[in-house]
């Protein structure tokens, strides 16, 4: 059965957060509600007569006897942990289901975001839980991954950029995870211990307000009697702190606090406050969960440790993108910026972090189906006999752009050349001439420079025959998957590699027929219509010279044949006279004379050379092949 819609769930350890996209629309995710809100606090509550509680309702249900908050972490075989992810996600499964907000069942995939330094073991056994809390079709994917998506369909980061090195600064509330994203591949970056989350921040407000409560004793026995107080009044102190970070220059007063509120009874209240001298103490005072050092020093060695990091793999990332609901923090923004300072790198912080995560998840979701479906297409529109088969339709019109071009180049660096040289009495016989004009032939025909026309009308031959052959069969997956057209055409030109793939045709198909050229063409063809301009023109005399008598004497009979080949071997035109035997129009007519037939030979043998051009077709398929898979790797990041 096919996926219908991608489900993004955030479970985040302070918040979570829901997103739905339809896989075959490009149109962005929705958020999702959960008790009529889109943002849930990350909690599960126990009630006697309504049972499991999730968010809001956990907090504020009278009779709620059990509270859990801020339950995200790395999975391990703790029955209370394991216990609270299930009943977690099987409540909030079900809320979604029974409020017609899902379809469910197999029609549903459901993705949900980890941590980036989570192990492959970890995510499969977190994908376990999630598979035991009743959800059918499950991945788990990083966050960090979330982030970018969210980042690359909304618009905030254009086609370099994705192409580029973009950092992914996530602080949570449990963790602060660091990744590299390279040409679109994640690269986790793990600097050892991360326990560096903004809830260790929350735990430092509740730790100082506890410490100084007027009630303290009693606070201490009511926690460890009844723990949901205990995790009602951290829930407190998170909200002073976001509170304080929301509204920074209201608390620069030393009079003005942001804070926080929990009742325990109708006497005891429990009142976390910060404001900016408070909140200065409580960054730079070392924390035991960080072997000492302060939240903004273990931030700044964080952010310094990753740019060295990068520094040695010689990365700059052009983009640093902070996301994560800490990143509201605007301190960490700052940090970031003087680290990562412009023009060279841009910091960006998310504008929405509380979403971004659900809404990039949707996202990934879908991307992944369709990237796998455009993929599968591809490789199922082009097989290699599909692409044998295309190519060898056209074979014969590569043949016709090679043969004239091989012909004329034949003619002007071997043939011309040689006559004239002979003509100015560099050579003596035709003999002479008739080898040198093969050796020169033979070097010419196996040299680059053949290799060079070869390539060039291979690649006429791809743009103006397979070109378009190939655009109708990926038009429509272009069309279909919402790309532009062009992502999977050669238009820019194709690499001379993929029409003539390490094939030096010079060698394979063109030597095969070197031998039929230079004896047919030019030693019959060249050098008979220079015996014939000798034999039929006025300058017979040298022959009858040289043979004249000793035939006569010998009473013999010469050939036609043995004439010419007494005088290709044995008779020296004088040098005076050669110029008048070949002019430059007797020349050009000599040459004009064996071109067709020099086209001819060179037509009929690489038609004929069936083995030759099956290799070469087999191998211009698979490296075309393997062009089309690159540009499908290219293109997939079009798709949304």
């Amino acid at each position: 059965m096919q996926v219908l819609e991608t489900i993004g769930f955030d479970l985040g350890h302070g918040e979570t957060a829901v997103a739905k996209a339809r896989v075959e629309s490009i149109e962005p995710p929705d958020m999702l509600e959960i008790n009529n809100k889109k943002v849930q606090i990350t909690a599960l509550g126990w009630h006697p007569d309504l049972g499991y509680l999730v968010g809001e309702q956990a907090l504020i249900q009278v009779g709620v006897t059990q509270l859990e908050i801020a339950f995200k972490q790395r999975p391990d075989n703790d029955a209370n942990y394991r216990q609270t992810i299930h009943h977690f996600l099987e409540r909030c499964y079900y809320l979604l289901k029974e409020n017609k907000q899902i379809e469910g069942g197999k029609d549903s995939q459901f993705f949900i975001g980890c941590p980036s330094g989570w192990s492959v073991v970890d995510r499969q056994e977190y994908q376990k839980l999630a598979h035991q809390a009743g959800i059918p079709l499950v991945s788990v994917v990083p966050e960090s991954r979330a982030a970018f998506m969210q980042a690359k369909e909304a618009g905030k980061l254009g086609y370099d950029k994705l192409k580029s090195s973009v950092l992914i600064v996530d602080i949570g509330s449990s963790t602060t995870d660091f990744t590299l994203v390279k040409s679109l591949h994640e690269i986790p970056m793990d600097f050892g211990s991360n326990t560096l989350g903004a809830a260790l921040i929350d735990q430092a407000i509740f730790a100082r307000t506890f410490a100084k409560h007027e009630d303290k004793e009693i606070l201490e026995w009511v926690f460890e009697e009844y723990p949901h107080h205990k995790a009602r009044c951290q829930l407190a102190c998170r909200k002073a702190k976001e509170d304080y970070f929301s509204n920074e220059q209201l608390y620069s007063n030393p009079q003005s606090f942001a804070r926080g509120f929990e009742s325990i009874n109708e006497q005891i209240y429990f009142v976390p406050q910060v404001n900016k001298a408070i909140m200065e103490e409580i960054l730079n005072q070392p924390l035991v969960e960080l072997n000492g050092k302060s939240w903004i020093g273990a931030f700044s060695e964080a952010v310094i440790e990753g740019k060295e990091t990068l520094e040695q793999e010689g990365i700059l990332p052009k983009v640093v993108l902070m996301t994560g609901g800490a990143s509201r923090m605007q301190f960490t923004r700052q940090i970031c910026e003087q680290i990562f300072p412009e023009p060279k790198s841009q910091v960006r912080p998310d504008p929405e972090p509380e979403r971004c995560i659900a809404l990039g998840l949707a996202r990934v979701g879908r991307w992944d189906l369709r990237a796998a479906a455009f993929k599968a297409e591809i490789n199922q529109r082009f097989d290699s006999s599909k692409l044998k088969e295309l190519i060898s339709k056209h074979i014969p019109e590569l043949i016709e752009l090679l043969t004239k071009p091989l012909s004329e180049g034949l003619i002007e660096n071997s043939v011309k050349p040689n006559l004239k040289d002979w003509r100015n009495n560099k050579v003596r016989t035709l003999g002479n001439l008739e080898n040198r004009m093969k050796q020169q032939a033979e070097e010419w025909i196996t040299s680059e420079r053949v290799q060079q026309i070869i390539k060039n009308q291979s690649i006429t031959w791809f743009n103006s025959k397979i070109q378009s052959d190939l655009a109708a069969e990926t038009d429509p997956i272009c069309q279909r998957f919402q790309i532009p057209r062009s992502s999977l055409r050669f238009e820019e030109g194709i690499n001379p590699a993929v029409v003539n793939p390490e094939l030096s045709i010079g060698d394979t198909i063109l030597a095969d027929t070197v031998a039929f050229i230079l004896n047919v063409v030019i030693g019959g063809g060249t050098i008979g219509s220079l015996i014939a301009l000798i034999l039929t023109g006025h300058f017979t005399w040298p022959i009858i010279l040289v043979y004249g008598v000793s035939v006569v004497a010998a009473g013999v009979e010469i050939t036609r044949s043995k004439t010419q080949e007494a005088i290709k071997s044995k008779l020296d035109i004088p040098g005076w006279s050669r110029p008048f035997v070949l002019t430059d129009n007797k020349l050009d007519s000599i040459c004009e004379q064996i071109n067709p037939e020099l086209e001819k030979v060179f037509r009929e043998q690489l038609t004929e050379n069936h083995e030759a051009f099956e290799e070469l077709n087999e191998r211009i398929g698979q490296e075309l092949k393997k062009a089309l898979n690159s540009k499908a790797e290219e293109a997939v990041i079009l798709i949304q």
